[in-house]
């Protein structure tokens, strides 16, 4: 009796060849006649024999180089081109880590490149070789090392035992590693070594992506239930969705010039989302430490200090001329007041206290957690008209600059008036 990993493996390769060869319409002779010739061709005596004499014409890998680039591999016209990458195996070894790698990926499977003609047959011998046998080793770690159980399975043939394991390890490039500037690796200097940024594609991890999307897609069980949700039916089990997936071609038409899997596949893989979140465009952000200087743009206030500037440097006083300036300083604090509103109206979703360090006067008057209070005191208040004031005479300044008069005690205490008849609209 055959070990049981070995013993489904046949019996799965059987059924897959029965399906497609034999339709329903043939004869019962027809179909007699091919089962007999799968049988045949599937014993171990005759399958050994034949695997390992085409081993040779293709290399297993984990890594196929031609995910990368087209034109580069491990068969015989590469050598000749000088496009020759050796082939990677790497199992890696499962970590309870949480992140996603080779060895932590359960049932992935192994390669296979080459010889593109050869895709098919060749493709199970591939699979046969990477078979995880009971005792999680691979079937090609067992012959490398002469296992009790790769000995006992190659005995079922009748070549000499060494003869077919040479045969099948053939498909196991165990050559000087070689790489090609087509697939362009990217190595970066860490310390006396290089660390690779540019990772060569693991096929196996690739295709294993994409059984389980479909399986989380196109079941049956999620089908049935996506209907129940069309017809607004109720149902104890949820299901997931998985948004935003594009799927990815290798091989253009001839998907098997790239891999045993990459063929099996179709050529399509699938890639999730890898775009950066969805971030809601802030037209008003809440200032973390000063409303008048995050929140004012020296743009918006030019203009009206420039106004003022010239109706200081006028050299009469009369009626129209102040109310000229008092004009100019309204419509600053009406500005300053529209600013304010924008800002309390974002002051729940966006203040956090452990990251903002405004004073206290402008965190009473700007959130609106502080309402309550902003109506029953008015010591904040008095507060804020001084910073007002200082941020009129500042801004001033340096919208100005140079050409700045020099603004004294009267000008401030006047700013500070024309700031108390807004104070009800300040709160």
């Amino acid at each position: 009796m055959l070990i049981t990993e070995v013993d489904n493996f046949f019996e799965k390769l059987k059924e897959n060849w029965k399906r497609k060869k034999i339709k329903p319409a043939m004869s019962l002779e027809i179909k007699e006649g091919l089962i007999k010739e799968c049988d045949k061709h599937y014993s171990l005596n005759h399958w050994l024999s034949y695997a390992s004499n085409r081993a040779v014409k293709r290399a297993l890998s984990s890594h196929p180089s031609k995910f990368t680039h087209p034109d580069v591999g491990a068969s015989d016209t590469n050598i000749k081109k000088r496009t020759y990458v050796s082939p990677v195996i790497h199992l890696g070894s499962f970590e309870n880590d949480g992140f996603l790698k080779t060895g932590n990926v359960i049932g992935i499977n192994l390669d296979s490149t080459g010889n593109g003609a050869e895709v098919g047959s060749i493709g199970e011998i591939g699979s046969f070789l990477s078979l995880a046998l009971a005792d999680g080793k691979r079937f090609f770690e067992h012959l490398r090392e002469d296992s009790e159980q790769a000995r006992s399975i190659l005995n079922y043939c009748a070549e000499p035992y060494d003869d077919l394991k040479a045969g099948l390890l053939s498909m196991i490039k165990d050559v000087e590693p070689q790489t090609s500037s087509k697939i362009k690796q990217v190595y970066f200097p860490v310390d006396d070594d290089y660390h690779q940024l540019s990772l060569l594609t693991n096929s196996g991890m690739v295709y294993q992506l994409r059984s389980r999307l479909d399986k989380l897609r196109f079941s049956e069980e999620v089908k049935a239930l996506r209907d129940k949700k069309r017809k607004n039916e109720f149902s104890e089990q949820g299901y997931s969705e998985i948004y935003g997936l594009t799927t990815i071609g290798y091989g253009g038409t001839k998907p098997q010039n790239i891999s045993v899997l990459n063929n099996q596949n179709g050529g399509k893989a699938h890639l999730l989302s890898s775009l950066p979140p969805s971030i809601e465009k802030r037209n008003v952000n809440f200032p973390k430490s000063d409303f008048f200087t995050e929140s004012f743009k020296k743009y918006e206030y030019a203009a009206n200090f420039k106004a003022l500037h010239k109706l200081f440097q006028a050299d009469y006083n009369n009626i129209k001329l102040r109310d000229a300036r008092d004009r100019n300083l309204q419509q600053i604090i009406d500005l300053l007041i529209e600013k304010m509103w924008s800002v309390r109206a974002v002051s729940q979703t966006q203040y956090h206290a452990d990251t903002f360090s405004l004073s206290s006067t402008q965190r009473t008057w700007l959130h609106d957690d502080f309402a309550d209070e902003r109506e029953k005191s008015e010591q904040w208040l008095n507060s804020l008209i001084t910073e007002i004031s200082a941020w009129l005479t500042r801004s001033y300044e340096k919208v100005l600059d140079k050409k700045a008069i020099k603004l004294g005690e009267a000008e401030r205490l006047h700013f500070a008036e024309v700031i108390e008849r807004n104070k009800e609209f300040l709160k």
